[in-house]
């Protein structure tokens, strides 16, 4: 304990008021009380609106942590693909000068088409060097130890998959065939398949309703989701108690994502006791045992996808028994408590200190 007072971890990644997966894991780790634990400093290097409220988010967030980075012993990079990766090579470049530890947490689920279609070969050499500076590189899901075992050294990889407070045990009522959708309103979401199917299946379950928590990105799926008020609700961006009541109050949750690093709002399904239809991508066959801890289904495959739900809305004690397990593995696997002390043994190794 004497040693984790001692670290100072200068963190960066997107404001913690940002809709997203990142801001939800780090808001994560400041309820479950890490900041208590260790000297904790954290600097939003990014926010939601228009290209030069970004611009001047990084540039502040670049001086801000010049000035602080002499303070610090360890800098913690939450970074993903694209523009994140971007803008965090500066801060990687920036601590790497000044002598600090190196922590890369990679969030991205999409790394793959960044690095290999959309970069050169000097454009992939110079993102190799950029993540071998780390000092311990952070994956989500044992595919991405793989993936970036190629770019980095494989001995400084260490699966960290995101996790969650587990909240208490709740009363839930299966069969209701209330379904519940939480993240990005887009098409790398699966949400053009989801509406596909949505009236067909409401011809085979006229009870069935789909509430979707979350931002529109694409005004023809919102403009497709409002032919149908009568069974697809809008929630807008959900979270606090309001997000707690539908995870509580919707059996099923979907999530045929086209692409996922790992995903926190599965994770929330997952510990909420929901019946679960996920995509077979990324990190999630981590979380979603097939016919065990819920159904996965092909991503990009609308008839996939609706054979999954079917399974789900044909079968309430089906969902009641994959509920439980979720639960379960969540509890057992992805709680904020056991990630945050191997957080901090990670934190201890590169500092010297185990």
């Amino acid at each position: 304990m004497e040693n984790q007072e001692k670290m100072k971890v200068l963190m960066i990644g997107p404001d913690r008021s940002v809709h997203g997966g990142i801001s939800g894991v780090v808001n994560n780790y400041y309820e479950a009380g890490l900041d208590k634990r260790i000297d904790l400093r954290y600097i939003g290097t990014m926010v939601e609106g228009n290209k030069f409220r970004k611009l001047m988010q990084a540039v502040k967030a670049f001086l801000l942590f010049c000035i602080k980075l002499p303070g610090y012993g360890i800098v913690h990079v939450n970074m993903a693909s694209d523009s994140s990766y971007y803008r965090k090579s500066f801060f990687i470049k920036t601590a790497k000068r000044a002598g600090k530890k190196i922590v890369i947490h990679q969030h991205g689920g999409d790394f793959e088409t960044f690095y290999y279609k959309e970069n050169s070969d000097r454009g992939r050499r110079e993102i190799d060097k950029v993540l071998s500076m780390g000092d311990a590189f952070l994956v989500l899901a044992p595919v991405w130890k793989e993936f970036f075992g190629a770019m980095t050294a494989k001995d400084r990889i260490t699966v960290l998959p995101d996790s969650i407070r587990i909240p208490e045990q709740g009363q839930k009522e299966y069969g209701q065939h209330k379904i519940l959708f939480l993240g990005r309103l887009c098409r790398e979401k699966g949400i053009g398949e989801l509406l596909e199917i949505l009236p067909d299946l409401r011809k085979k379950y006229p009870e069935i309703r789909l509430y979707l928590g979350g931002i529109w990105e694409d005004e023809g799926l919102k403009a497709e989701a409002e032919k149908h008020p009568g069974f697809i609700t809008w929630l807008g961006w959900v979270s606090g108690e309001e997000k707690k009541k539908y995870l509580q109050m919707c059996d099923i949750f979907v999530l045929p994502s086209y692409f996922e690093g790992q995903s926190v709002s599965l994770l929330e399904a997952m510990a909420y006791s929901c019946a679960i239809a996920a995509a077979e991508t990324g990190g999630i066959p981590q979380m979603i045992i097939d016919n065990d801890t819920g159904v996965l289904v092909a991503p990009k495959d609308a008839d996939s996808l609706r054979k999954g739900l079917e399974i789900l809305l044909d079968d309430a004690e089906l969902c009641r028994r994959l509920g439980e397990r979720a639960r379960k593995k969540a509890s057992e696997e992805f709680s904020i408590e056991n990630n945050m002390e191997q957080l901090l043994n990670i934190y201890r190794k590169v500092s010297g200190l185990s």
